[in-house]
């Protein structure tokens, strides 16, 4: 069965006092820690430069096979991908294989993205054969150095060698007029980080960038 999920999250109007818990983290602080934290990336003042956690860090094999993002009021499907499972993967030749790959995506939207209240994310992911328990994704949006919003989302409980479907639903922040259009004019300067988190320890990092002006 889908999960349906809202996000807890803090948008540019509330983000400092609803992230004033979280103590200010700097990415060359975190790069030294053993373990990384919700607390410690909820802290982060700007997007990471690099990956905070390795490929070989998500021991759950987490797999996201299918990731899908409608506009909740016309139900519009707005972005669709969909990537044959790990398993099948496999079979191809492992030469010249960026560590990396899979962990960045670029998004192309129109401008009307923007006004946009609510979309649904709807992912489908597979696990390895450890039970997941406490399954967590935290995710920063920034355009330039300025949080948009941070969103917070719960999967809970996924057993082992199991497919999951769970739809996030993502409440957006009012932007200014003068933010939309400085957001239009400089594509993939909006940038995001999502941080994975299995029994509050990072698993996973996913970095993103996303164009707002309906073109390449």
């Amino acid at each position: 069965a889908m999960k349906v999920k809202k996000s807890g999250g803090a948008g540019a109007g509330a983000g400092a006092g609803a992230t004033a818990a979280a103590a200010a983290r700097t990415e060359e602080e975190l790069g030294r820690k053993a373990l990384i934290g919700p607390d410690d990336v909820l802290g982060l003042q700007r997007v990471t430069s690099d990956y905070l956690c390795t490929p070989e860090e998500n021991v759950y094999k987490i797999d996201f096979t299918r990731f899908k993002i409608r506009d909740m009021e016309s139900g519009t499907v707005l972005f669709e991908i969909t990537k044959p499972a790990a398993s099948e993967r496999e079979h191809n030749d492992k030469k010249d294989i960026d560590p990396n790959a899979g962990r960045f995506v670029r998004y192309q939207f129109t401008p009307a993205f923007l006004r946009l209240r609510q979309v649904g994310a709807t992912v489908e992911f597979t696990v390895g054969d450890k039970p997941i328990n406490n399954f967590r994704m935290i995710e920063r949006h920034y355009f330039r150095d300025q949080l948009l919003k941070s969103f917070d989302f719960e999967f809970g409980f996924c057993i082992p060698s199991s497919k999951n479907t769970c739809e996030h639903i993502y409440e957006f922040p009012q932007l200014s007029e003068d933010l939309i259009r400085e957001m239009i004019l400089h594509p993939y300067e909006t940038q995001s980080d999502s941080f994975y988190f299995v029994d509050n320890k990072l698993v996973m990092h996913n970095k993103a960038d996303y164009s707002y002006s309906g073109g390449p």
